[in-house]
């Protein structure tokens, strides 16, 4: 198998088929790991811990401790995201060359009948490992792999918008923002969504006045109303400021190059020292395939696959980033595990993706998994819920986090109960690490009868979501 592309997708499929026994080459243009590992998840939250590090400082007088006048070190933080993100990458090269993946330095095009043309720059060093060598910066000899299945993981990119290019001085993308050397004293993120309110929150808790600007009524769309206005306050009361049904029209730079003026609809304008582009992502389907395949790219550049990931070219698979599926890095490992299995003949079933994990890194932390309230009555349910606070919960007092909520939504029974849990939303401290109950509450199709039995520990996080599950199976104890 030859796969196109080292990022979540591309290196699992590889490490899964590496770990059976199929013979695995990979070909990646810049460093296997990907957007993630290099200038996405891990990065980002490295600096989003940064940040709780430094609020988690700022109130250790409420604990009795005295720290001192907190003060940031940018540059440390900087070299402790790319310690972290080197200790993965060589992590990540061991793994690969443990499960004998040959990895093959170069851009990967797909050909007619399952072959890949290699081409481009050597590595630093010189080396394309099973290729020809070259010296750096000298372009080394193509090559072509030949396979009896080819996987395609290119991945994407972040988008831009209209007016607003990318110049990585006044406006970035989240590449040049994780590579920053100086937080600006302003910023303007443009999009709400996950990765947006990720950068606001980060941003604000490091110091930096933050102004959100959202297309859509509210912001974090796709998540549940009543979790995402837990987020939307807390960014109030931090002085987050957040404009929703905003459209950004343009930018006029300070002649000095200092900071720049955002051109707003309605005539409406903002200053700042830099702008945040965070619109989401584009695939990298441009040049990737060849004339004479039949695979298809649909006209947002997507490669168009069916349930189990496979084109319509035969022994051809594409996943992650590059197909209209959500772009999570943990959706791209499922799919390479669907096409391997699949590969080696082995019982396979479709991924639901209404019901995948999502985790969402602001301050307070946002997870989910199945319908919102308003997705399942969208989707014809009727449906009861209910929601419990963090308020009350004595660990999230301990801790000094009592903002949050979780909401249940569970389909309503004919006489009036609640029956199968649809969904489960949280938001509120360490709730990235909490979902793991309610994700395979969703996906068991348990009711919340049934995940009501099970005993949580105490004084803990996690019972919050136990309490919520007695509340709606009508066996409240400390929640109506």
């Amino acid at each position: 198998m030859v796969v196109i592309g080292g990022g979540p997708a591309g290196y699992a499929a590889a490490l899964y088929g590496g770990l059976a026994g199929l013979r695995i080459a990979l070909v990646e243009k810049d460093k296997v790991g990907g957007t993630c590992l290099h200038r996405g998840c891990i990065p980002a939250k490295q600096l989003l811990e940064t940040a709780a590090v430094f609020r988690a400082v700022r109130r250790a007088g409420d604990y009795g401790v005295s720290a001192g006048q907190a003060t940031l070190d940018f540059a440390v933080a900087q070299a402790r995201k790319r310690k972290v993100v080197d200790q993965q990458y060589r992590g990540l090269q061991g793994l690969l060359k443990r499960r004998q993946v040959v990895t093959y330095a170069g851009t990967g095009v797909l050909q007619p009948g399952r072959r890949v043309l290699v081409s481009g720059p050597a590595r630093p060093d010189g080396a394309r490992r099973g290729g020809p060598r070259a010296q750096e910066g000298e372009p080394a000899a193509p090559l072509e792999l030949e396979a009896s299945a080819v996987v395609l993981a290119a991945g994407s990119v972040p988008r831009s918008l209209p007016g607003l290019p990318v110049d990585g001085h006044l406006v970035l993308s989240s590449d040049e923002l994780l590579d920053l050397e100086k937080l600006p004293a302003s910023a303007a993120v443009v999009g709400g969504g996950a990765v947006g309110c990720e950068f606001a929150s980060m941003l604000a808790d490091l110091g930096a006045q933050v102004t959100v600007l959202e297309a859509m009524p509210k912001i974090l769309p796709g998540v549940d109303r009543d979790v995402a206005d837990v987020v939307a306050k807390s960014f109030a009361r931090r002085g987050i400021e957040v404009r929703t049904g905003v459209q950004v029209q343009g930018h006029t730079p300070a002649p000095d190059g200092s900071s720049t003026t955002l051109r707003l609809g309605g005539g409406e304008q903002l200053r700042v020292e830099q702008v945040v582009v965070s619109v989401g992502r584009r695939p990298c389907s441009a040049g990737l395939v060849a004339p004479g395949t039949n695979v298809e790219v649909d006209d947002r550049g997507f490669v168009k696959v069916d349930e189990l990931m496979q084109t319509s070219e035969p022994g051809v698979y594409a996943v992650g980033d590059l197909v209209a599926t959500p772009g999570l890095a943990h959706v791209g490992y499922a799919e390479a595990m669907l096409v391997i299995d699949q590969l080696l003949g082995r019982p396979v079933v479709p991924l639901d993706y209404a019901r995948v994990p999502w985790c969402v890194y602001t301050f307070p932390e946002v997870a989910f998994s199945g319908y919102s309230e308003e997705a399942a009555r969208e989707a014809g349910y009727e449906v009861v819920t209910k929601k419990h606070s963090f308020a009350g919960n004595g660990r999230a007092a301990i801790i000094g986090e009592a903002e949050g909520v979780v909401k249940v939504v569970a389909e309503k029974q004919p006489d009036g109960s609640a029956g199968r849990v649809l969904g489960v939303h949280m938001a509120g401290p360490w709730v990235t690490e909490q979902l793991g109950q309610g994700y395979l509450t969703v996906n068991w199709e348990a009711t919340a009868a049934e995940a009501a039995q099970f005993v949580q520990p105490h004084p803990s996080l996690s019972e919050v979501f136990g309490e919520t599950m007695l509340a709606l199976a009508g066996k409240g104890l400390h929640v109506g």
